[in-house]
């Protein structure tokens, strides 16, 4: 590197003194020159040399120096992005052991940004960790398992280039269960398999040492004091010409060892446990038999995992407890094959894997399979080779997916019923639009008619109709939770006496209805009659239930209310009800009772046990809407032949119960002209059917009506400012729905009182209107409702 010197000084001493010793020498030189040959010219060539040769070599020097150009600083934004970026805590150092960048998740788990490895760590942590890093910078990387605030930690450290080291810490169950297998190892536990004559380590997905017991230490450095952790496992390892395995330090005068590799935990990257077990050379390919086989089966029944061995001829040889729990085997009485512990569909496939590893494939393979007693329920299993196990020619390696296939199902199962939600609030929309103008049509076509007329039943009998069609559809919001609900506080015990005597008549004499009511029951915050309504649905499905077992129709109906605390919800372990205080109705019949396969399908919309033409599938799926939409929770349990029980939960509202207000007493209206009016209203509604209906109603009552087919058409109406006195408007309408268009008419009528109807329900549609002086009417409405909802919102101006 060239040395730097500034300008002004001009050139240092030290530049000028190669050039004086170079003149001395060439000065002596031509001295001694002229004093031995006596010839003066060749004395002054010398001379000559002597100064031109360091001349020319000092004003190389001086003119081709440059002076050094230092190098830009680092940008580290891009590593601080990428930290950012990482799921785990990670920080970067630089060869000096500075802190060059951090994410956030370093700062969370260490509480702020202190430099690796002075961390605050617990017991010897800060020092294994600063071992590790000098293994990194050694290695290229180490790892290490720590403890912070009573989370176990692994760090995981990598060399970047030559002067930069990354740190990254993971956290969570498997690191504590890696933890646990070192510290299990490396205890007595792994002292008895020493004492067995098996070897053992833990080892990382690195394929580095993370633990092993202490013959282990002892055979590969011959002593069991040095240090083992951190070091590359197959760097103790040494294989001759006939695949034999060996002690590098032992070399070939060594015992031949037979290798095993289970996967510790199910997770990709998790640490793998290795045993090797001491064989004679002669008896390599033997079958292990008497000491040797009894640690092997010992080490399996160690194991946390699923394992079972399997002899050349496809029977068990050994399973572990795991492995049995898991497939539900009886020790008493084990299985001889495989297959028998499967369903028919999959013994055959499960054989031919087994016969394929028993004739010597060498890499594992994974295959779904479905137990006899659990057949909807695939669980996966690892087939492997047994090399060097002598009569075990095959591993089984069982992972229960149960927890996940329930998870998935309930996933799939939610997933369906929101679609299905929101395709049945689709359809109740739309054919609550055409039943609207059906039903207008019909009360104006009524207008015209008096009893007696030939048309007059004719036209009561589609609106009969009509109206039942109305139903259905309530039905389909219920369950897509969009229908309209008017929340009241209320004691359940009033809403249990209020339907008691509808349901002695719909139960008839044979079934026998017995009501108690619990103690201390809290108040709940539900719609009355929608609460009427699912204790009809059950009660209804009870007697079918009941009729169904019993061609009288004699059974029992019992309906209770309880008070349900925070203490017995916690003692029920239930993943879905949240802790809190509920008040629960539990409806109990002794019918056929539902099948384990039925049960969990019950609430799903049009599903139904009844026959063609007996049952829409629709009662269970709404009793299931009305009550997740007033917050609450139902439960169903079954059993064949006994009975059902439906638990309904709905949370105790805070505020005490109070009775709702009575209804204002409606002057009786004897004749149309009630519901006459004068004024202008503007109607915009999308639906050309009702919006002409509505029309001719409104007209008829008197109004002088404006109508407009979408939000765009209504605002180009009012341009000129005309005089209105009421907006009646559909919610949801292509382009610009109806609170979108309200706000632009608001900002030119302040004042103007508006009324929204739709076949959506009103809770739901609330959230999108933040403007006042708002009514509401649900479609589908007659004629006399529209002009009696218009009226009332006239009189509030």
């Amino acid at each position: 590197m060239a040395r730097v010197s500034t300008a002004t000084d001009g050139p240092a001493k030290v530049d000028r003194l190669p050039f004086l010793v170079a003149l001395g020498i060439g000065l002596v030189a031509a001295l001694l020159v002229l004093k031995m040959v006596g010839e003066p010219v060749l004395a002054a060539g010398f001379l000559a040399a002597a100064l031109i040769a360091p001349a020319a070599l000092f004003a190389w020097y001086r003119f081709s120096s440059v002076p050094p150009v230092e190098a830009p600083p680092a940008d580290w934004a891009l590593a601080h992005a990428l930290a950012e970026a990482s799921e785990e805590a990670l920080a970067v150092t630089d060869r000096a052991g500075q802190l060059v960048c951090a994410n956030g998740r370093f700062a969370e788990r260490f509480g702020g940004y202190p430099t690796p490895p002075g961390l605050p760590l617990e017991e010897e942590g800060a020092a294994q960790l600063a071992a590790a890093g000098r293994v990194a910078w050694r290695d290229g990387r180490a790892s290490a398992w720590i403890r912070a605030d009573g989370t176990v930690l692994e760090a995981a450290i990598e060399r970047v280039g030559d002067g930069t080291l990354v740190w990254r810490f993971f956290g969570g169950g498997r690191a504590t269960a890696s933890v646990e297998a070192e510290q299990w190892l490396s205890g007595p536990p792994g002292d008895r398999l020493g004492g067995a004559g098996i070897m053992a380590a833990l080892l990382g997905s690195d394929g580095r040492i993370r633990a092993a017991n202490r013959v282990l230490r002892a055979r590969a450095l011959g002593h069991e004091e040095g240090s083992i952790v951190g070091r590359d496992f197959a760097r103790f390892l040494t294989t001759d010409g006939e695949g034999r395995i060996r002690f590098e330090r032992e070399g070939v005068a060594g015992n031949p060892l037979r290798l095993l590799q289970v996967p510790f935990l199910p997770d990709e990257g998790a640490p793998i446990l290795v045993v090797l077990l001491d064989e004679d050379a002669a008896e390599a390919a033997a079958p292990i038999s008497g000491g040797a086989a009894g640690h092997v089966r010992a080490l399996v029944s160690l194991l946390p995992v699923g394992m079972a061995l399997v002899d050349r001829d496809g029977r068990f040889l050994h399973m572990n407890h795991a492995f049995a729990r898991a497939t539900g085997v009886n020790t008493n009485a084990p299985p001889l094959y495989p297959g028998d512990l499967v369903v028919r569909e999959d013994k055959g496939a499960l054989a031919d894997a087994i016969r394929r590893f028993a004739g010597g494939a060498q890499h594992a393979s994974d295959m779904a399979v479905r137990l006899i007693h659990h057949p909807d329920e695939p669980i996966a299993l690892t087939i492997g080779g047994g090399r060097g196990l002598g009569d075990a020619a095959v591993l089984l390696t069982l992972k229960d997916t149960g927890e996940e296939s329930r998870l998935k199902r309930q996933v799939a199962q939610a997933t369906k019923m929101q679609a299905v939600g929101q395709l049945a609030g689709g359809v109740a929309h739309d054919f609550n639009n055409i039943l609207t103008a059906i039903i207008g049509h019909c009360d104006l076509m009524l207008m015209r008619h008096t009893p007696g007329d030939s048309d007059y039943d004719d036209i009561q009998q589609i609106r009969a109709n009509s109206n039942r069609a109305a139903s259905l559809t309530r039905q389909l919001l219920a369950f897509s939770r969009q229908q309209t609900l008017r929340p009241q506080v209320l004691q359940l015990p009033d809403v249990i006496s209020e339907v008691s005597n509808l349901l002695k008549r719909l139960l008839g004499e044979a079934v026998e209805l017995v009501v108690r009511h619990g103690r201390n029951l809290g108040p709940v915050r539900a719609d009355p009659g929608q609460l009427e309504q699912v204790v009809v649905n059950l009660a209804v499905n009870a007697r079918d239930a009941m009729v169904a077992k019993n061609p009288n129709g004699r059974g029992r109906l019992v309906i209770e209310t309880l008070s349900i605390g925070a203490a017995e919800v916690r003692a029920m372990e239930n993943e879905v009800l949240p802790v809190g205080d509920y008040t629960a109705v539990r409806i109990t019949d002794t019918g056929t009772g539902i099948s384990p396969e039925v049960l969990p399908k019950i609430f799903e919309p049009f599903f139904t046990t009844k026959e063609v033409g007996k049952g829409t599938g629709l009662g269970l799926s709404t009793v299931y809407g009305i009550i997740k939409q007033s917050g609450g929770y139902i439960f169903a349990e079954s059993e064949v032949g006994q009975g059902t029980s439906f638990t309904i939960y709905l949370p105790v509202h805070a505020a005490p119960a109070i009775a709702a207000p009575p209804a204002p007493v409606q002057p009786r209206r004897e004749r149309p002209s009630d519901i006459w009016g004068t004024g202008t209203i503007l109607l915009v509604e999308d639906e050309d059917m009702v919006r002409s209906v509505a029309e001719r109603a409104l007209t008829r009552q008197g109004y002088k009506v404006m109508t407009a087919e979408n939000g765009e058409a209504a605002l180009e109406l009012l341009a000129d400012r005309p005089q209105i006195d009421l907006l009646v408007s559909d919610v949801v309408m292509p382009a610009m729905d109806g609170p979108t268009m309200a706000r632009h008419v608001r900002r030119i009528y302040p004042d103007l009182p508006i009324l929204f109807m739709s076949g959506y329900a009103e809770e739901q549609l609330r959230r999108s209107i933040d403007l006042g002086n708002v009514a509401f009417l649900p479609k589908p409405f007659s004629v006399q409702q529209l002009g009696e909802a218009a009226r009332d919102v006239l009189a509030t101006k």
